[in-house]
């Protein structure tokens, strides 16, 4: 499951980049990458990160015990 959670921190790193982009210089690098943002790659990643986003969501509401030890 760990290996599951840092995909999804990965991917909202990514989508988080692509938006820092998209407000500061109005562009979008996933739709630049793979054809315009109504291409169906780009749609597919869109979507991936979407779900990363959901998944991500859990973690939110729980603990992680290894890090209060620390």
């Amino acid at each position: 499951m760990e290996t599951v959670n840092k995909i999804c921190v990965a991917l909202l790193i990514v989508g988080g980049l692509n938006w820092g982009l998209i407000g500061l210089f109005n562009f979008d690098a996933v739709g630049w990458l793979f054809g315009g943002t109504t291409a169906l790659i780009s749609r597919i990643i869109f979507a991936i990160m979407g779900i990363a986003a959901i998944c991500a969501i859990p973690g939110l509401f729980t603990s992680n015990p290894r890090r209060e030890n620390t």
